[in-house]
């Protein structure tokens, strides 16, 4: 799906959003903080971030800049690493997206809309996607990474499956699975909206 990514790693799928980012970094500089039995000056004169932007981390109202996190880390005597490693160790053990979550909304369109169906947050080698075809739409691709495949299943409609010159029809219920690192489209071939899930897979 050339239309979300044209590198391995692209934003979509893969960072946690800055929000969740500063909650936790807030309460880890507030926990490590007062476990040393620190004041907000003292931990400013050593890190050398002011103490009215140490106090609105803490606060959860800030979302600090790489160069302020580090220096925090190293404050601590810490690397980045240990300060934010834990994380995703933080989210919760089941993680739950809900269909009214227009966050997940990666595109709309007059061709389709696309749904990411897996967390956007975890470094992965697996997308989900549930993509609506609008009549007359079409997803067309450029090649992905060498090895990718995609994994296609018709929930409704009848699509049309493009993938290296080599066509295919598909009708609701069935799968198909096809290379793209190659040029590759989904089009809708029916009088109506088509709804698929689409499964891509990296090596």
């Amino acid at each position: 799906m050339a239309t979300k990514k044209s590198a391995r790693k692209a934003p979509l799928a893969h960072e946690m959003p800055p929000e969740a980012i500063g909650e936790f970094v807030g309460r880890r500089v507030k926990k490590l903080r007062t476990d040393r039995g620190w004041s907000l000056e003292e931990l400013a004169q050593t890190s050398g971030v002011s103490r009215s932007m140490l106090s609105e981390i803490e606060r959860e109202r800030a979302n600090p800049t790489l160069t302020v996190t580090f220096r925090i880390a190293r404050a601590f005597g810490m690397t980045l690493q240990d300060l934010i490693g834990s994380v995703e160790e933080a989210a919760p053990k089941i993680q739950v997206i809900r269909s009214r979550d227009r966050a997940q909304v990666f595109r709309s369109d007059k061709q389709c809309e696309i749904r990411t169906l897996s967390p956007l947050n975890l470094e992965k080698d697996v997308e989900f996607y549930e993509v609506t075809l609008r009549p007359g739409g079409a997803l067309r691709s450029q090649p992905h990474f060498e090895g990718t495949r995609e994994f296609l299943t018709v929930e409704e409609g009848l699509v049309r499956l493009e993938s290296d010159g080599a066509t295919e029809d598909l009708g609701k219920g069935d799968s198909g699975t096809y290379p793209a690192d190659v040029p590759h489209a989904i089009v809708n071939a029916g009088p109506g909206d088509a709804l698929v899930f689409l499964v891509v897979i990296y090596r």
